[in-house]
């Protein structure tokens, strides 16, 4: 089979596992493999997918510790920059909103069972302001959080965990409606 042949079924293929999206590889260099000529850039967009997945599952497991952009992207070896650029493009959020939608997520999870106060909620979740806890809340749920706490008490009773995140998650990019109580 002549190269250019092989080149173009790996590039086909290759696009398919990243999603469809073509890009073509650099003519002045390419890296040979046993299976034939594959682009760098598609190693490196392959190589990056997976350092973004290692930045995000450290901010599952991390939200509640104070983060910022310049440490996650340090722990993975990327400029600040790169890494907001490719998370946003990779997951359709920056790491920072990412990180406020899973501490905002927490934190409706736990004024649902009732157990702690609006401000215990707060600084358990990682907030180090009150006022930023409620009004990042509010922007993302579309009601305060002594509101939610109120009115959500009894709504996910009986309905198993995996469900309740699922229906209790919260609305991405100011697109909550805004609450008609006060």
């Amino acid at each position: 089979m002549p190269v250019r042949e092989r080149t173009t079924r790996v590039l086909e293929r290759t696009t398919r596992v990243i999603g469809g999206t073509t890009r073509s590889p650099p003519p002045d260099r390419p890296v040979w493999h046993d299976s034939g000529v594959t682009s760098t850039a598609t190693e490196q967009y392959l190589r990056d997918l997976a350092l973004l997945r290692r930045v995000r599952d450290r901010i599952d497991r991390e939200y509640a510790q104070p983060l910022d952009v310049e440490a996650l992207a340090r722990g993975v070896n990327m400029s600040a920059g790169h890494l907001s650029r490719q998370f946003r493009r990779a997951y359709g959020e920056s790491p920072y909103s990412y990180l406020m939608t899973r501490r905002i997520e927490r934190a409706m999870a736990l004024l649902r069972r009732g157990e702690l106060s609006v401000t215990e909620v707060c600084f358990t979740v990682g907030f180090s302001s009150l006022g930023t806890f409620s009004t990042r809340f509010a922007e993302l749920v579309g009601m305060p959080p002594s509101v939610y706490r109120e009115q959500q008490a009894e709504a996910t009773v009986g309905m198993p965990p995996c469900v309740a995140k699922q229906v209790t998650r919260p609305i991405r990019n100011r697109e909550a409606r805004p609450s008609t109580a006060t």
